[in-house]
């Protein structure tokens, strides 16, 4: 497996977003990587193989997994990231140093804050084109979701909805299964999974490949099983620093930004009927108001 998205993806996000997916030895280099990239910006290949108990080689294959041609191209691309968050990195120690409840709470927001740059970090100007003009020509849209990522997909659903882009969501696992399976060529199947690896999800995937669907999906890691079974993979980094933090402290926020955005890009693709469709929602929204 290697690293397919935006060849500007700084290496924290092609490991966390891959790490899953490497061989053994391989996750072990990399998630080293991540915990102490300081260090590591010191070490030769050797050094690093040494240290992590590996092979050499499989140092410089951890490094061309992750989009580079050796391990001195990740060295150089690791210490420009830790320039960068250097600024970040200072403000977020001295916000954590507080004891009070809103010090760790303002300290929390801006390690997120300091996230969201790179939010958008593993997309490409490819795929995020497929997609649009893939919602947009679709004949049908089922948008496919469960646990904690639901809530995202019915609010995808609806926007889509109220835009003018006609899409179906259902709660139950077999009712979306069958209505999957009974899309057909020309439609769309968008699954939304941040771990990528929902088994109810999943089986909606095949059951709508199955009707001749194309599958879209947005999860959080490259290589997961939703990422490899769809058509069109949006890739978007999880706010935490690992796959196990993202199962222990799940965050959705980025794909919600992520998705809301999608609804913009779409609503200009198609432009005047869906700025229509959306003036329309509002107008309603509106007289259902009470004041």
């Amino acid at each position: 497996m290697s690293w397919h998205q935006a060849t500007d993806a700084p290496p924290s996000i092609r490991i966390t977003t891959l790490a899953p997916s490497l061989q053994p030895n391989q996750r072990k280099v990399a998630e080293v990587m991540l915990v102490d990239a300081p260090s590591i910006v010191e070490l030769t290949a050797q050094g690093l193989a040494d240290r992590v108990g590996v092979g050499r080689a499989t140092v410089i294959r951890t490094a061309q997994s992750l989009g580079y041609d050796g391990f001195p191209q990740l060295r150089v691309a690791l210490a420009q990231e830790l320039a960068l968050a250097q600024g970040a990195s200072r403000s977020m120690v001295e916000g954590a140093l507080s004891s009070s409840l809103l010090g760790h709470l303002q300290a929390g927001i801006s390690d997120f804050q300091a996230s969201l740059g790179t939010v958008a970090s593993a997309l490409t100007e490819d795929d995020l084109t497929r997609c649009i003009e893939g919602l947009d020509s679709a004949r049908r849209v089922l948008v496919a979701s469960h646990g904690l990522s639901a809530p995202l997909g019915l609010d995808f659903s609806q926007r889509l909805n109220s835009m003018g882009r006609s899409a179906e969501v259902h709660s139950d696992s077999m009712s979306e299964q069958i209505v999957a399976r009974q899309l057909g060529e020309g439609s769309v199947c968008f699954a939304i999974s941040g771990s990528g690896a929902s088994k109810a999800t999943l089986a909606t995937i095949e059951a709508a490949r199955a009707g001749g669907a194309t599958i879209m999906a947005m999860t959080c890691f490259a290589h997961s099983a939703i990422d490899v079974a769809a058509d069109v993979s949006l890739i978007v980094p999880p706010m935490t620093a690992s796959f196990q933090d993202e199962l222990t402290r799940t965050s959705r926020a980025a794909l919600m930004l992520v998705s809301e955005q999608l609804i913009e890009l779409l609503i200009t693709h198609r432009g005047q009927a869906a700025a229509q469709a959306r003036a329309t929602s509002m107008s309603m929204i509106g007289t259902s108001l009470e004041e």
